[in-house]
């Protein structure tokens, strides 16, 4: 049977008194998890959810998303996940482009939530720590999980391209499947003495395949932390013995930072794992150096169940490089005919194996373009590679931002800004910044006889999108630059000198 909640279900078995997840003085065993996620079936059951029903989930790093997560699977039915920072516009539209009818939210996002799902007509479940698993404890549990196929959906997890537009990528239970194990098995070396470190949001596709899913499915410790700070980071490490850590590039620069980190003991650590941006190799050199424990950098995106490539740990690691396939994937490098390119020349990468997504939600034109006839998935990453196989990030084809380890696609926050009355044209950027990789910046062109200050504009994107899409910096310009086409241009964009200070 073919389902990722029977891997909770396994574990509970082997290990039923082991501590599966952790969130500072919360701790729920395997047992635990496994008979609340069982309750969890009936109560979905109850509200009419069953097999291929969509199910939204917008919760931070806390116990109750585990419990969420493998409770969907478990009924058959289908997670979404959604950032806890999304706003009532956002939420509607996750909700109705899934077609989810259910909505299991924090507290702390409650009014956003609420306010989404009703417009999108479904219903909202409020999870508030000990409320929630007192309400699941008065149920009966449900069996065994819904036996579901190696390609029915398990996690629709949106993500964003060129048209501003989030696609739901459909991510199976034996793609998902196998890329934690394999992962847990050739990467991190995962097992039940280990305690894996959850700074990765769960609601991001790295923090749930590399954290969640193979800290549980190998009986491992996942410990939480609901907001990252370089700090509590150090601290964590320490209480609670971690061995495996997980993080982007942001997280290993902050840690450095910590300027007392030497009282911290962080001798447990044995493995690091970094993904979601490219790690300066000056970082990935000081933080070996300093915690004496190695980073492995490794590829993948949400379309890859994300992990596509890596330094694998029993073989030679290179510096700025992704590493090598994983077992079981493919990877190759094409030119705009998607023709093969030569070692050393510049590409696009290409990816091919259990990991790549059965195609996006209700887009058949879209999974088209992304998914040739032969099953290569066109990443729009640049890339070369080296003698040994060893693949090196050069450039993004498509303009993807990466602020802090989160994803930003500029033509959804242009759409945003092209609401206000005053705008004529914007143009959203990134500015290089020293640890957050980029910051989001907006240059915006006003209508004839129209006023607007930069700060008017940044206030009014603020208060429509997430906090982490919002451009911080904004300047008014007398005209963009564009093609021949009348396309704007980008890179062409001047940033006003001193914009960040």
């Amino acid at each position: 049977m073919t389902n990722l909640s029977h891997n909770l279900a396994e574990s509970a078995a082997m290990y039923p008194d082991q501590p599966a997840v952790r969130t500072d003085d919360e701790v729920l065993s395997y047992r635990a998890l496994d008979r609340l996620a069982s309750q969890l079936v009936t109560l979905l059951r109850d509200r009419g959810i069953g097999p291929a029903h969509r199910v939204g989930l917008m919760l931070p790093n806390v116990a109750q998303f585990p419990i969420a997560y493998y409770g969907i699977l478990r009924a058959g039915a289908v997670v979404v996940p959604m950032n806890p920072l999304l706003k009532e516009r956002e939420v509607k539209y996750y909700l109705d482009d899934s077609g989810a009818r259910l909505l299991l939210a924090s507290p702390e996002v409650a009014a956003e939530a609420a306010a989404g799902a009703k417009v999108a007509g479904a219903d909202l479940l409020i999870v508030a720590p000990g409320e929630f698993e007192a309400m699941l404890a008065a149920l009966e549990p449900a069996t065994d999980p819904v036996s579901r196929a190696d390609d029915d959906t398990a996690v629709l997890l949106y993500t964003s391209g060129t048209t501003g537009k989030p696609k739901g990528a459909e991510l199976t239970h034996g793609g998902l499947n196998r890329n934690q194990a394999v992962s847990a098995r050739t990467l991190f070396e995962i097992g039940p003495g280990d305690v894996v470190m959850g700074c990765l949001p769960l609601f991001h596709v790295f923090g749930l395949t590399c954290g969640l899913n193979t800290a549980i499915s190998n009986g491992a410790t996942l410990t939480l932390i609901p907001r990252f700070t370089p700090a509590k980071a150090l601290e964590v490490i320490q209480r609670d013995r971690v061995t495996v850590f997980e993080g982007v590039p942001t997280m290993y620069a902050a840690m450095l930072g910590v300027p007392d980190r030497d009282r911290y003991d962080v001798s447990t650590l044995r493995c690091c794992v970094s993904g979601g941006a490219a790690l300066p190799v000056e970082v990935l050199h000081n933080y070996e150096d300093a915690f004496g424990c190695i980073i492995l950098e490794g590829y993948g995106l949400s379309e890859s169940s994300p992990v596509a490539a890596f330094n694998h740990p029993r073989s030679e690691r290179k510096p700025g490089s992704i590493g090598t396939p994983i077992e079981g994937v493919r990877m190759r490098l094409v030119d705009d005919h998607r023709q093969p390119v030569g070692t050393g020349e510049i590409g696009e990468i290409q990816i091919a194996g259990h990991n790549v997504m059965k195609g996006y939600w209700n887009q058949p034109e879209a999974t088209a373009t992304a998914i040739d006839a032969d099953g290569w998935l066109s990443t729009g990453d640049l890339a070369r590679q080296d003698d040994d196989g060893y693949f090196f990030i050069v450039d993004r084809k498509k303009d993807l931002l990466i602020r802090g380890g989160y994803n930003v696609y500029p033509r959804e926050v242009e759409e945003v800004l092209y609401e206000h009355p005053a705008v004529a044209e914007a143009a959203v950027i990134g500015i290089p910044h020293p640890s957050l990789g980029e910051e989001i910046g907006a240059a915006v062109q006003l209508k004839a006889g129209s006023a607007a200050t930069p700060e008017e504009l940044r206030d009014h994107v603020k208060r429509r999108i997430a906090a982490y899409k919002y451009p911080r910096v904004v300047w008014i310009v007398d005209e963009l630059p564009k093609g021949p086409t009348g396309k704007i241009l980008r890179r062409a964009i001047e940033i006003p000198e001193g914009i960040l200070a």
